[in-house]
């Protein structure tokens, strides 16, 4: 295994643990399904430098010394349960522009997409958050440190006309063993249209 992958395989194990222990009135289906939730995490974490990994996995530790669960703290911000936990400019810039980047997954690939999060928060509702109030939950829970790493990573793929949420995707159906990103588009569209003849 490579060092990013060590890195990785260390948040993801950090992150699963507090995850599994967020109080919820139901379990949500990745607890029970904890090598989904190592999947579409560890496919986002692909994307980011090891130094945004490294200072990630230092917010992980600091919660875990503190007594805190990051993963809580953002199902409360995602629910507005809680106050917000920062309101600092890189947030939305972030934001920005990895809501362009989803929209364009969306026309580019709408059959992959057709049980993703609902793009935009004017769409949330009580049986469930739109991507970018899961995202802006999340981002509130990094520290600034990661936030600023996080930004240069995204702000240099931006910058280079490459979608960094495609390549998540990517990443994510590979794992599941389609060819790419096409090959999943075009077999989900089959099995739809299978199903309704």
């Amino acid at each position: 295994m490579s060092r990013k992958d060590d890195l990785i395989m260390e948040i993801l194990n950090r992150e699963l643990k507090m995850f599994l222990s967020v109080p919820t009135q139901q379990k949500a289906s990745c607890q029970e399904h904890p090598e989904d939730f190592k999947l579409v995490r560890g496919s986002q974490f692909q994307t980011w430098s090891e130094d945004t990994l490294e200072s990630y996995i230092d917010d992980l530790k600091a919660a875990e010394k503190n007594g805190v669960n990051l993963m809580t703290q953002k199902y409360a911000r995602m629910d507005n349960l809680i106050p917000k936990l920062k309101d600092i400019p890189v947030i939305d810039e972030i934001v920005k522009i990895q809501y362009a980047w989803q929209k364009e997954m969306f026309e580019n690939y709408p059959n992959v997409m057709s049980k993703a999060r609902p793009l935009s928060s004017s769409e949330d509702t009580s049986h469930g958050t739109s991507f970018e109030t899961y995202l802006k939950g999340e981002l509130e829970t990094y520290s600034d440190k990661t936030l600023s790493l996080l930004y240069r990573d995204i702000k240099e793929s931006w910058d280079n006309e490459d979608n960094m949420t495609e390549r998540v995707y990517d990443y994510m159906v590979k794992k599941l063993e389609y060819d790419s990103l096409d090959d999943a588009e075009e077999t989900v569209k089959r099995q739809k249209e299978a199903e309704i003849s």
